[in-house]
């Protein structure tokens, strides 16, 4: 899941809005005294601005953003009451070059209350979270800003603006009238009462899953329980148990999904269906982090803001600023694979029940056995299982000889590590993104392994966003949730895991190569279902020969994989996609049923308006449970995506449709790689993204090349 900036929905908007950094830092007055001591009121003196994680204590963000957001309303101040008439230099420029503290202060916050929060930082984000939801209202629903906004907009034709200056002009508009400019003052009042309440139950939500996430594993007393998992994956448990004050145990954490990795090694069925049966119920024990009651309120609140600004629901207006366009494209998109793919997953189904039955097991195969019988499908159709690849993949190596290889190769850039960079945790890298011209490109940041205080799922943002009118460059960051190996053990990665590593650098990519003037339209700030093009199309490269060679190689002797193995690999490609598409599926589906609910619908129970919405769309089998139940999906309560989780397939098409054009171009060279740098990932959203996709591809996508790839034509 990508956050560009781990902000509340309200600071996102205003902030994509208003632009991330000005020229000159503001000359507002501020508490002197707290500027000295606060290392976030000044732009950081590390290389490419870093964050100085050795200066920043816990206690000053709160006050560094509240402090932000009055500099930044007093320079919209200034703005909505300049006397001259407005032009794209007084005024869009203007807002472009607004909030520099609030910006800096909140990107890094909110990348920390993602991925090393603590009960201080969620204090605070509490606080904090209306704050910002009116912060963006005051700016949003302000008349004389908006006046002049308008003024502008209405002329853009005959002004002279650059292509790109344009669009800012567009985008900005379009993002006021969205947030309510046009609006009544009753209505206005009613909005900014919504936006408050929201911003405060989607940080709620947040919270809670975190907490009910760790509670929720599964603590084993006896070792022989844990037969069939490998012994680096049990010293990890043991390590995971021993912090958590149980010595001598062996704890099986959850990871955000349904499906967790342990069910495909356990032999014990009993153990397999505890596990389950812990991960769909893990924020629903009727406790201080069950979230049921919390998106249910999310989910009335959003149908009513979406009825105030005009919307029949929430889907329309979330999707109607998407490259989708209307809830109904977004749907067709789905149900048309539904048939497809619940087809294939009742055949994987059928063969799975074929090998309980061989086996004499004497049951029905469930979710809980999916994973486990599975791999020995898996193992008896292509003779491969994951302990024979794992030994392979081995994380520093994925990343140095395959993740930065393949960018080498496509985009001539190259990735030095460094030490003298603070972190925010030990586990944190650094390295410099060097360009093919041998000048700084970036500076990327790798957070790889769980922890307790960092949520579930796997992102990128930016500490620093590239922008043109400052000259600031990207400092960009990914964030995993890989199992952390005991001491002294190898990081040894599932070929999913590689698959992770790669797509999250594909966001990084898109962070790295953005290349426009205003921070408004640079880099990820494009819809969502853009924004998993790159990202899902860097994956392609993991299992390129060319690239698969230079990394997959054994941990211990060095020694490359067999090809005999990396035939079975990609030989297996399709494998389980029935359930990968099913599960998939479900949960998208089920977002946009929750966010298509009219204004006064009322409470739904949430049980029993996921079982009905799943049997509607066709996707109710009980082996195949979504992705993400409800009450566990943070992508939709609590991360950016409501009626927006449809956008990872959406971005699928386009990205397995790019991944033709390479084909047809030779692939893996440097001459395709610029071109789809300049084309694609360069461009941020300085201009339409559908004619810019034409103009890499020659035509409009086709989704053939995805229902191949998936085996589902």
């Amino acid at each position: 899941m990508l956050r560009t900036l781990l902000l509340s929905s309200a600071l996102a908007v205003a902030l994509s809005a208003c632009g991330d950094r000005p020229a000159a830092e503001s000359a507002m007055p501020a508490d002197t005294a707290l500027q000295d001591h606060n290392p976030l009121y000044v732009t950081s003196a590390l290389p490419f601005q870093a964050p100085p994680f050795d200066r920043i204590k816990d206690a000053h963000y709160q006050p560094a953003i509240e402090e932000g957001m009055r500099r930044h309303l007093a320079e919209v101040r200034t703005i909505a009451d300049n006397p001259a008439p407005a032009t794209f230099a007084n005024t869009f420029l203007a807002l472009e070059q607004s909030g520099m503290l609030l910006t800096r202060a909140s990107s890094v916050f909110f990348a920390m209350t993602g991925a090393h929060t603590n009960p201080t930082l969620q204090a605070a984000e509490e606080a904090l979270a209306p704050k910002l939801a009116d912060h963006s209202d005051s700016i949003h629903l302000d008349p004389k800003l908006f006046a002049r906004v308008k003024s502008v907009y209405d002329a853009r034709d005959t002004l002279g603006l650059t292509p790109e200056q344009k669009t800012v002009v567009e985008h900005t508009y379009d993002g006021f009238v969205r947030a309510g400019a046009q609006l009544s003052d009753a209505d206005k009042a009613e909005l900014r009462a919504l936006n408050s309440e929201e911003s405060s139950l989607t940080t709620a939500f947040g919270s809670k899953l975190l907490a009910a996430g760790n509670a929720g594993g599964v603590f084993v007393s006896d070792k022989a329980k844990l037969d069939g998992m490998d012994e680096g994956a049990i010293a990890a448990a043991a390590g995971a148990a021993n912090a958590a004050g149980k010595d001598g145990q062996w704890l099986l954490s959850l990871q955000n999904t349904t499906q967790q990795p342990v069910l495909a090694s356990l032999k014990d069925r009993a153990l397999r269906e505890q596990v389950m049966a812990a991960s769909l119920g893990r924020a629903e024990k009727g406790d201080g982090n069950d979230t049921r009651a919390t998106l249910q309120r999310l989910a009335e609140l959003r149908a009513r803001k979406a009825q105030l600004l005009g919307f029949p629901n929430y889907a329309a207006y979330s999707i109607a600023d998407q490259m989708a366009g209307t809830p109904e494209v977004a749907l067709k998109l789905l149900t048309d694979t539904v048939p497809a793919a619940t087809a294939r997953a009742r055949a994987e189904l059928a063969k799975i029940q074929g090998v309980v039955d061989a086996q004499q097991g004497g049951f029905t195969a469930g979710a809980a056995d999916w994973d486990f019988y599975a791999e020995q499908v898996r193992k008896a159709e292509f003779d491969l299982d994951e302990s024979q690849i794992k030994p392979y993949f081995e994380l520093d190596r994925v990343l140095k000889d395959g993740v930065f290889f393949a960018a080498n190769q496509l985009y001539g850039i190259t990735a030095k590590e460094r030490k003298d960079i603070p972190v925010y945790h030990p586990d944190v890298r650094v390295f410099d993104i060097i360009d093919a011209d041998g000048k700084p490109l970036a500076l990327f940041y790798l957070d790889p392994f769980k922890r307790e205080s960092k949520q579930g799922g796997a992102w990128m943002g930016n500490f620093v966003e590239q922008n043109g009118l400052t000259g600031d460059i990207p400092v960009v960051y990914n964030v995993e949730n890989f199992t952390k190996p005991a001491a002294g053990q190898p990081a040894l990665l599932s070929f999913d895991d590689v698959t992770t590593l790669f797509h999250e650098f594909g966001h990084a990519l898109h962070g790295f190569f953005s290349k426009t003037k205003y921070p408004s339209v640079a880099g990820t700030n494009v819809p969502r279902d853009f924004v998993e093009f790159p990202s899902q199309f860097n994956e392609h490269w993991a299992l390129d020969p060319k690239v698969f060679a230079h990394y997959a190689k054994h941990h211990q002797t060095g020694e490359a994989m067999p090809q005999a193995l990396v035939d079975k690999i990609v030989k297996a490609r399709t494998f389980n996609q029935g359930y990968a598409t099913t599960e998939y599926l479900s949960a998208a589906l089920l977002d946009l049923a929750w966010h298509l609910q009219p204004a006064g619908a009322g409470k739904q129970d949430v049980d029993a308006f996921e079982q009905q919405a799943l049997a509607t769309y066709k996707v109710d089998i009980a082996a195949v449970p979504p992705r993400y139940r409800t009450s566990y999906f943070s992508h939709i309560w609590g991360g950016g995506y409501a009626a927006g989780y449809y956008a990872y397939f959406g971005a699928e098409v386009l990205d397995h449709d790019a991944f033709q054009w390479f084909r047809e171009h030779g692939g893996l060279t440097r001459e395709n790689g610029q071109v789809f740098r300049d084309k694609v990932l360069s461009i941020g959203h300085s201009r339409d993204l559908a004619t810019a996709y034409r103009d890499f591809r020659g035509k409009d996508p086709s989704v053939e090349p995805l229902l191949e790839h998936r085996g589902l034509k």
